[in-house]
């Protein structure tokens, strides 16, 4: 799910097709996405432009005028997951390499790799190994924020790439464990991730200090997550197809 604006976002689901529709469900456009089956994630630049990562072909694709243009293709062996729009233009790439069992991060300036995200600085795996996509955002002060579902963890890390905290607490009060899923962060800092296993949301502060959950709000299956402009938290649930729209702010 990606926001455009106040009272609109594209929406992908369980098929190539990607569709914008308004806060009240209706439809404003449709794009049949290069994908054999669906997208991994899809993002909005801040031109308004739709971008979303094709993983089989290994491409990340933009959309302007109603076509579609293939922008970044990923080194072999590496299948592009989570996107994120960076404030200077960058964009950033969750990769997987399911071979190996290795992710990364990667940011593009234009179609040149500019930085990778890998390693800290003792040369150790940032990202668990495993055959599950990252999800990452960028936080209001520079900081690349990423769910590393393989590990069901948050990873913040600074400009340079060096690790600043990480999170995988389950919500109080609950039994299971925290299920990591779609990320964003807020005009504020505020980190908010989707916990699929809890049917819940978790909101840190920027350094990673546990603020709240929301949980009452029947988030069945929480998947897909974006902010609007307003400051609303749009949730996609995967079993239902519903979209929900939160005023989550106190």
């Amino acid at each position: 799910m990606a926001c455009v604006g106040s009272d609109k976002a594209w929406v992908s689901g369980r098929d190539k097709m990607i569709t914008c529709v308004d806060i009240h469900g209706a439809v404003q456009d449709i794009v049949t996405s290069t994908c054999k089956k669906f997208p991994a994630d899809i993002k909005v630049t801040k031109q308004g432009e739709l971008i979303y990562s094709d993983y089989i072909n290994r491409t990340v694709n933009i959309v302007r005028s109603g076509k579609t243009k293939k922008l970044v293709t990923t080194p072999r062996g590496w299948y592009p997951s989570g996107l994120c729009c960076t404030r200077s233009g960058d964009i950033v790439v969750g990769m997987v390499n399911t071979d190996f069992g290795h992710n990364k991060l990667v940011r593009y300036q234009g179609q040149r790799v500019a930085q990778e995200i890998e390693k800290d600085e003792h040369g150790n795996p940032i990202y668990q190994g495993g055959k599950y996509p990252m999800y990452v955002v960028e936080n209001n002060n520079g900081d690349i924020v990423a769910s590393d579902i393989n590990a069901t963890a948050v990873v913040v890390v600074d400009r340079t790439g060096k690790v600043r905290f990480r999170y995988k607490n389950k919500p109080p009060g609950e039994k299971q464990s925290f299920g990591s899923g779609q990320i964003v962060t807020d005009s504020l800092g505020h980190i908010i991730v989707t916990d699929e296993f809890n049917d819940c949301l978790h909101i840190l502060d920027q350094n990673g200090q546990f603020l709240r959950c929301v949980d009452n709000c029947g988030l069945e299956d929480p998947t897909g997550l974006s902010v609007d402009s307003e400051g609303r938290l749009w949730v996609g649930l995967y079993d239902s197809r519903e979209v929900k729209v939160i005023h989550y702010m106190k």
